[in-house]
């Protein structure tokens, strides 16, 4: 299995995998991504951007997630808490595992992968936010070396839960 940026052709089961994801926050009473978002656009565009990232054996298609090396708007302000770092930072969107393989850990790797990447390139720094529901994403980013740092709201004005994983030198947040 392969961490790469995802391709074109990589559409389709990447749109399968967020439908899925999509699925399962409805049935589990979660109300995130339930009005469009992501859509086969946001994915088109995440490809287009050199954001959109895989783990992958030749064409299968097992989890996607965006990784994006800019400043998140949405992130400028957080309450109740505060983040780790003021440095700069890449941020984890859309985090998407296919269905047929939960509970084997690729969440988990992807992140690690993420996390090799982002430090490999001079950041120090990564940050994602959840909805304050979706207790399974909460335990993985806390597993993940991710610190629960407060909240933030999003454009729409939707509550998240913020967590940044940093590091500080060689000195990873463990829990």
């Amino acid at each position: 299995m392969e961490f790469r940026l995802a391709k074109n052709s990589d559409l389709k089961a990447i749109l399968k995998i967020i439908a899925e994801a999509k699925d399962y926050l409805k049935s589990a009473g979660i109300d995130q991504w339930q009005q469009g978002y992501p859509d086969q656009r946001d994915i088109k565009e995440d490809i287009l951007k050199e954001d959109a990232y895989v783990l992958a054996d030749k064409d299968k298609v097992f989890a996607y997630a965006a990784l994006v090396f800019a400043e998140e708007k949405s992130y400028q302000k957080i309450f109740e808490g505060s983040w780790l770092s003021r440095e700069n930072y890449a941020v984890v969107h859309r985090l998407a595992v296919d269905k047929e393989y939960k509970g084997k850990e690729l969440a988990k790797l992807l992140l690690e992968e993420i996390e090799k990447l982002v430090f490999k390139n001079g950041l120090n720094s990564i940050k994602i936010d959840t909805h304050q529901d979706n207790i399974p994403m909460q335990r993985l980013l806390e597993k993940s070396n991710f610190r629960y740092c407060g909240i933030i709201y999003l454009e729409d004005g939707s509550k998240r839960l913020a967590y940044e994983n940093y590091r500080k030198g060689e000195k990873l947040w463990m829990n």
